[in-house]
């Protein structure tokens, strides 16, 4: 399946049906009075997010979503049916802006939840809704309400407690795979990993979601090599795992790189908290670590863990500094949600 993490569509909600004007007529009544029907309401446009979906490949293919208009009352108080509504399913963490790319709408961060996007037009009340003492035969009836339309944009941001961030073949990838059930594509030439990719993490019987996500090269924010676009997937984690290659020539150097772009990117990833990590080790010997090592910890002001996808050297550790940042995270989380939810009178 393609990764599509970015669409453009065109909604509109349904219009209102007409109100009926419409008379009793019966034998042997006389002066039976109005009995249209009033118009049903037009479908909604509505947003939910669903398990299952990934990426937002399905809106390449249809752009235009319509909900169902109302229809028209009927005689004998007769109300129109009410028009379906058009839901779009979307892949959960998914953002819904305007047609600007800038004013948010709404973010869909959890199964299920659901967001009215346009309202259908109420239905046109039908002659009986205008019978009074002084006119019992009125003669007129409402037109339904016009429906909405918009164009909006749809961003996807996958959900990953942490991400993986590094320059192209740091080892992002092999750890993955390492770690995890992921099956990502690993060679040895950069930018061998072209889509974001996921996978849950098992350690001392916990469980976490980690996401890799393409490489950066210097200049990465003015569009060079894949670009930053895939930093957006890791703006909801945590945490951050910043490999640097150990076999790399200079390894403060590789390390800044990549943090001048976190800066120049900016939606507060340079201050989210960082696990730093000096990969390949098994290609190494003890005093080119140590050098590395050095180097990494001048310029990250951290001593920076060591550790090897191949051999498994170090993962376990930096797995477990992962997970002890997210449960910080988790903790501060729930304490200030339950500081929101303490009455006060």
């Amino acid at each position: 399946m393609k990764f599509l993490d970015e669409a453009k569509v065109y909604i509109r909600s349904g219009d209102g049906g007409n109100g009926c004007v419409s008379f009793r007529r019966e034998k042997f009544i006389e002066f039976g009075g109005p009995n249209g029907g009033d118009g049903g309401k037009g479908g909604d446009v509505v947003a939910e997010a669903v398990e299952g979906l990934n990426t937002l490949i399905d809106y390449r293919y249809q752009q235009h979503f319509f909900a169902k208009n109302g229809s028209a009352g009927m005689g004998k108080d007769r109300h129109g049916k009410n028009g379906a509504d058009a839901v779009l399913k979307v892949p959960v963490g998914t953002q819904i802006y305007e047609e600007d790319g800038e004013t948010l709408i709404v973010d869909l961060t959890e199964p299920g939840h659901r967001a009215v996007l346009l309202r259908g037009g109420n239905g046109g009340f039908g002659n009986a809704h205008f019978k009074t003492s002084t006119n019992r035969a009125p003669r007129h009836a409402n037109p339904g309400q016009p429906g909405e339309e918009h164009t909006i944009r749809l961003r996807l941001k996958l959900i990953a407690d942490a991400g993986i961030v590094g320059l192209p073949n740091a080892g992002k990838s092999t750890f993955l795979a390492a770690v995890s059930a992921a099956k990502p594509k690993i060679a040895d030439y950069p930018f061998t990993t072209l889509t974001p990719q996921l996978g849950v993490v098992d350690v001392d019987g916990r469980e976490f979601v980690l996401a890799d996500i393409p490489g950066l090269i210097e200049g990465a924010h003015e569009g060079t090599g894949l670009g930053d676009r895939f930093l957006g997937h890791v703006e909801r984690c945590r945490v951050l795992l910043h490999l640097v290659d150990g076999t790399g020539g200079n390894a403060g150097e590789a390390y800044e790189t990549v943090r001048a772009e976190l800066v120049a990117y900016g939606q507060g990833l340079a201050d989210k908290p960082e696990i730093v990590a000096l990969s390949k080790s098994d290609a190494l010997g003890a005093a080119e670590i140590k050098r590395q090592a050095a180097q990494l910890k001048r310029v990250a002001r951290k001593p920076p863990l060591v550790v090897s996808a191949v051999s498994g050297e170090g993962v376990k550790e930096v797995l477990r500094a992962v997970l002890k940042v997210i449960d910080e995270a988790r903790g501060s989380t729930t304490e200030q949600s339950f500081a929101r939810a303490v009455w006060h009178p």
